[in-house]
């Protein structure tokens, strides 16, 4: 992987080392990380933390320590220099090139995309080193997974004009080339690369927007790989069993917000009730507010577990239950009588539960000849601030008493 400058894991990067992760997993292999950098500022090494904390969260690992291209450069650049002895490679205005066959072709059998041969005519002898010792991608890409005993790389369909110049260089340093598996790339809907103009693309701003990492572990899994053709939701485990790269397809695979959002209701709803409730306290003290009480939101937990289809969305749907959100003056326009009504009833009401709450609403909404649809309308918009919320006599018991009765008295003052 190679670190972005701005610390961000690319989702399309996190899909691609999720596909050698399924692999190796899958077959008693090795998974390694080596983070394919040659710059040592702060920035990078940001973004070196940002990359395997990001693995971790979604559930990917890998053995042994992570390695980074820096470290073999010494060793590199001496088997650049062996080349050269061997006239293999030669010196050019300081830099060394590596000479490239002339005739024939270049070819790999690619286990996606199948065979593929380059005519060797259109590859330059290529500069391996330059001149200031550091060798070049390129090179050091294959010279470190010799080093490291590789058998298969996955990468994305982008690195395939790379293959034929690093199937050279192997050559020439007298190695086995890997298996090569060149994945499709990710587009947004509209049919362009995936980028920041699509929205989210780094796996901090899905974890902040209360996607849940299994969901997003099996969502990317999908991006450009199936199972089957009905075959959706799947564990991590089920995953390493069925992943093959010969159901791997050839064409673009698109991100669509539209299915992992449903992926991850799908995810939320199937949660055990306590598990929803203490995934849904841990994520909002940590994106939210830290001093929301526990209780409470483990309180409204069942009434937004099949509602919300992100955790992030619990804010906007049930926070009137931690903040006061000042209600729109148009919408309690005339409701002043039915909401001083309900002010009256639930004052004096013992014990300030859900079923007395409800027989309260009716009742005022009963003496008013109202229909308890126009009646609960504004009391909800009084309690929440909006026309949509969870169970309303859940709110307002939930709400409390105190604060219940000041938000329907402020309101039957904004309804004039």
């Amino acid at each position: 992987m190679a670190p972005s400058p701005t610390g961000f894991l690319h989702i399309g990067g996190v899909r691609t080392f999720l596909f050698n992760y399924l692999y190796a997993r899958g077959r008693g292999g090795e998974c390694l990380l080596r983070i394919e950098n040659t710059d040592t500022s702060r920035e990078v090494a940001e973004a070196v933390d940002q990359i395997q904390q990001s693995l971790k969260w979604i559930g990917i690992d890998w053995d042994g320590p992570v390695t980074f291209q820096l470290d073999s450069m010494e060793p590199a650049a001496a088997a650049a220099k062996r080349l050269v002895d061997e006239d293999k490679a030669y010196f050019d205005e300081g830099a060394i090139r590596i000479r490239m066959p002339r005739e024939g072709v270049t070819a790999w059998d690619d286990a996606v995309k199948g065979r593929i041969e380059v005519q060797n005519s259109e590859l330059e002898d290529m500069i391996i080193v330059r001149s200031d010792g550091r060798p070049i991608y390129n090179f050091a890409n294959p010279f470190e997974d010799l080093q490291d005993g590789i058998t298969h790389v996955i990468r994305g369909d982008d690195h395939v004009s790379n293959t034929p110049r690093q199937l050279n260089v192997i050559k020439a340093l007298g190695g086995t080339a890997p298996v090569y598996a060149h994945v499709p790339n990710v587009f947004g809907t509209d049919g362009k690369k995936l980028s920041k103009r699509h929205g989210a693309v780094s796996v901090d701003e899905f974890r902040k927007s209360g996607y849940l990492p299994e969901t997003l572990l099996n969502f990317l899994s999908l991006l450009g790989w199936s199972f089957d053709d009905k075959t959706t939701l799947m564990s991590r485990d089920e995953l390493v069993e069925r992943f093959t790269l010969e159901r791997v397809g050839v064409s673009p695979a698109t991100f669509d917000y539209d299915k992992l959002d449903w992926m991850n209701g799908m995810y939320l709803r199937a949660l055990e009730p306590a598990a929803y409730a203490q995934r849904l306290v841990a994520f909002l003290h940590a994106e939210e507010d830290p001093d929301w009480p526990a209780a409470t939101i483990e309180a409204a937990a069942p009434l937004v577990q099949e509602k919300i289809v992100k955790l992030g969305e619990f804010g906007g749907y049930a926070g009137f239950l931690f903040r006061p959100v000042p209600p729109p003056a148009e919408l309690l326009a005339g409701s002043a009588p039915i909401l001083a009504a309900v002010a009256d009833g639930l004052a004096p009401l013992e014990p300030f539960e859900r079923s007395g709450i409800e027989a309260v609403l009716r009742a005022a909404a009963e003496a008013l000849a109202l229909k308890p649809r126009d009646a609960f309308t504004p009391v909800r918009v009084a309690i929440t601030g909006s026309k949509v919320s969870p169970g309303l006599f859940e709110s307002i018991e939930l709400l409390g008493r105190d604060e219940s009765l000041a938000r329907l008295r402020a309101a039957v003052a904004l309804a004039g």
